[in-house]
């Protein structure tokens, strides 16, 4: 039985995290990541001639599980496993497994390694056998837990990450194509733990020849572990030196050049300078990176790094860096730096991201696109606001895949959106002496919502708010004559219907029901199209392929719908691949189609079970749905007697009422105590009142007990059937549950979500204008009048007179 992806992951993570203590979790990683590492190597290659990694005689995962609850295990660790290891492959610095001040000392080290060595002893983890070929679950098991140290590291240490979601919008708008030679080139400067270079080799079906430089000896040691788990094992990350002062890459002692560059360097880096030469007070720099641009302020690196990614550029060479959004409009050096790299035309595109994105700090930032091919013809720089699109994920916010796609579609078709993306000419740029602030050439700005005082004043509503809903109006052209009566003076309307019927109004207009269905038609269309392509999934294939097949066809499918958001109809596909599909997929790429009959025990509760695969819900609606509604009819029953008994308890359950001598102090009535009270009353003929009704309650409570037998009684033949038919299910069958029962009604939910969406929308303006305008000053003065009326008259009752 295949373990979910999804459980695997988050059990790792609970149980590193059990065991972490008080080390500071930027520490604690490098611990969890070199396990999961070794792990990884000795499945694949120990005892594998020829293989891209050696796992030396002796140091492989098993030998590691032999020191398991030895005294001496933190030095034989360093010694047996992770020295020969990093010796034979050439790898930085490893962790040291025998520190007493990070893994505690004597018994409490022991017991803490062993622990975590038993963590990756989970069969699932057995790597040798991964049948999803190209979707191993070591890479994203990784980087699953790469990114929730980084959360957990905090500003100052979490910035050897960089989020996935922004690594994949910059390898995908850089220009990489699919089809590249393997002897493609790409560099990053500043490479963490490598993430961003794996994003920019995985767009390709070839690999890439992968280069990096990390300062920070540990974290580029995770950077060559993460190569190596994503067979990227001959990549070559320089380490322990400042890129800026002493880069590694160099040909005949100049920079070596690279088809593409990507970065995500420290922001605003005080000590840049540190190891450059100082002649006559000013940066010396032997590579030329600042000549014929301007030197950067000495105490802010940011244009440092970006000048060493333009050197290291080849002359058609292409790239995308991180940088905080000052770099757009500083002044003094960094202006004119600025003006020499915009003047050269290096700068295609500048994309705006969302704040408090990145882990190591909550500014905002922005990613700058390099090109340098027909740079000296270039015309324009082409801007995307997308500061608004993301989501909050904890103390961090989040792109979502939604916001990934149209950033990378808007900028690579370079499409012009109102309020998100357009082309800045170069002469405009030069008007604005050459400040790339965004919203200088983008009013991302929601209109605001002006109150008319006319109508405030008068009553009716202001036709601009009207015309203002046009995009309504184009779908559903006579829908508006229909809402809308004309006002008691011009460009003023009145409601036609009342307010409370809006929404009814709305969503049974036959215009609006055509829109309906041309949106559940698109839907339709697609599932037609791909509803063979789900059922094709076979052993060992690729979900990391299927899913964007899936994604993009659905996108085409409602890419020509007014008021849906193709958008979001992709990103309910997404998370419902992220939170259930991509699990199914697994299991059935790993065990096939028969895991749909396989079930889910709870170990600790006799007879709680589920469907792995097809939740027993599916089941019953297909299968027994006369069993399943005959025990509601049977609940609905015994409900009506139990709200018989409550409402006797109620009526009578009082200090003086007939119930009171059998309630209990938590105010139930307990059988025992009914019946010995009915013997206490049976031959008291001043009890008859108070006999009856316990006679009445006690009758009621043996049809409740009965009822409840029978209810567990069918449930549990249900439960027997249900078990059975899991055994039988044919392949067709369990592909009808799985595709059709369970994935496809859920999208379709999702779709008819979106349209429901649209009817509140619209219900919500147009009623929100109604009551903004609904008591106009006339009115008010009309009800103030009628109330003065009746409070004269009342006080004149009583005999006063109102002046």
């Amino acid at each position: 039985m295949a373990i979910k992806k999804s459980e695997l992951y988050s059990s790792i993570w609970k149980s590193c995290d059990e065991l972490r203590g008080g080390m500071d979790a930027s520490q604690y990683k490098d611990y969890v990541l070199v396990l999961l590492f070794i792990k990884y190597i000795s499945d694949k290659y120990a005892g594998v001639p020829y293989a891209q990694i050696t796992v030396p005689k002796g140091s492989s995962f098993k030998d590691m599980v032999a020191l398991k609850g030895t005294p001496n295990i933190g030095e034989d660790i360093n010694k047996k496993i992770i020295g020969p290891i990093a010796e034979a492959n050439h790898l930085s610095e490893m962790p040291d497994f025998d520190n007493p001040d990070k893994l505690g000392s004597g018994k409490a080290m022991v017991d803490r390694l062993t622990n975590l060595i038993a963590i990756f002893e989970n069969p699932a983890l057995d790597f040798s056998k991964n049948r999803a070929e190209g979707d191993d679950i070591l890479g994203d098991a990784y980087e699953y837990l790469m990114r929730l140290f980084a959360t957990e590291s905090g500003k100052s240490k979490g910035n050897f990450y960089t989020p996935a979601e922004v690594s994949r919008i910059m390898a995908k708008i850089i220009g990489v194509k699919s089809d590249a030679l393997p002897s493609t080139t790409v560099y990053d400067p500043t490479c963490g733990s490598g993430s961003l270079l794996l994003k920019v080799a995985d767009e390709t079906e070839n690999g890439m020849t992968i280069y990096g430089q990390e300062m920070d000896v540990a974290t580029a040691g995770l950077a060559k572990m993460n190569m190596v788990i994503h067979r990227n094992a001959t990549a070559e990350i320089a380490k322990g030196k400042s890129t800026l002062s002493n880069p590694e890459w160099l040909d005949d002692g100049k920079l070596r050049r690279f088809d593409y560059v990507v970065a995500n360097p420290p922001f605003s880096y005080k000590a840049w300078t540190n190891g450059f030469a100082i002649q006559a007070g000013a940066i010396s720099d032997p590579y030329g990176r600042f000549t014929g641009f301007g030197i950067p302020p000495k105490k802010n690196g940011d244009y440092a790094f970006l000048l060493h990614i333009i050197g290291s550029l080849k002359s058609r060479g292409k790239g995308a860096v991180i940088l905080p959004h000052g770099v757009l409009f500083r002044g003094n050096a960094e202006a004119e730096i600025r003006e020499n790299i915009i003047l050269r035309g290096y700068i295609k595109g500048i994309i705006g991201l969302p704040t408090n994105l990145f882990y190591g700090t909550g500014i905002p930032a922005c990613i700058i696109v390099l090109d340098k091919e027909n740079a000296e013809n270039r015309k324009g720089i082409f801007m995307i606001d997308a500061s608004k699109g993301f989501v909050k994920d904890g103390n961090k916010n989040r792109l979502r895949e939604q916001d990934i796609h149209k950033i990378v579609d808007v900028f690579n078709k370079q499409t012009e959106i109102e309020k998100y993306s357009r082309m800045v000419s170069l002469a405009e740029i030069e008007k604005n002496e050459f400040n790339l602030n965004i919203p200088r050439y983008i009013d991302s700005q929601e209109p605001e919502d002006i109150q008319d005082i006319e109508a405030h004043l008068l009553g009716d509503i202001p036709n601009a708010d009207i015309e203002a809903l046009k995009e309504y109006w184009e779908v559903c052209p006579s829908l508006e004559k229909t809402l809308f009566n004309p006002g008691n003076r011009p460009n003023y309307s009145k409601l036609a219907i009342e307010r409370e019927k809006i929404k009814i109004a709305i969503y049974s207009y036959p215009e609006f029901i055509s829109f309906s269905e041309k949106a559940q038609s698109s839907f339709k269309n697609w599932k037609v199209k791909n509803i063979a392509k789900l059922k094709a999934i076979a052993v060992r294939d690729k979900p990391k392929k299927l899913i964007p097949v899936l994604a993009e066809d659905l996108l085409q499918a409602f890419s020509n719908l007014s008021l849906i958001d193709k958008y979001d109809i992709y990103q309910h596909l997404l998370t419902y691949w992220m939170e259930t599909m991509q699990d199914d997929v697994y299991e059935l790429v790993a065990d096939g189609w028969e895991a749909g009959k396989e079930i889910d025990k709870e170990p600790k509760k006799k007879n709680v079970w589920e469907g792995r695969l097809i939740p027993k819900q599916l089941l019953i609606n297909r299968y027994f749905d006369a069993e399943q509604k005959a025990i509601e009819k049977q609940e609905t029953e015994r409900d009506e007697i139990t709200r018989q008994m409550e409402e006797m308890v109620e009526e009578h359950g009082g200090e003086e009422g007939l119930l009171n001598e059998v309630i209990n102090d938590k105010g139930k009535v307990v059988k025992a105590d009914l019946q010995k009270r009915i013997k206490e009353t049976k031959d008291d003929p001043d009890s008859a009142d108070e006999l009856k009704m316990l006679k009445d309650y006690l009758n009621l409570l043996e049809q409740e007990s009965e009822s409840n037998r029978k209810i567990k009684e069918a449930q549990a033949a249900l439960e027997k059937k249900l078990l059975e038919k899991y055994k039988v299910l044919t392949i067709d069958e369990i592909k009808t549950l799985v595709v059709e029962d369970k994935w496809l009604v859920k999208l379709e939910q999702d779709v008819q979500t979106e349209i429901q969406r649209v009817s509140q929308r619209l219900t919500g303006r147009i009623t929100e204008l109604a009551e903004r305008y609904e008591n106009s000053l006339p009115k008010l003065n009309t009800q103030v009048a009628d109330l003065e009326k009746k409070v004269a008259s009342h006080l004149s009752n009583m005999g006063y007179t109102w002046k």
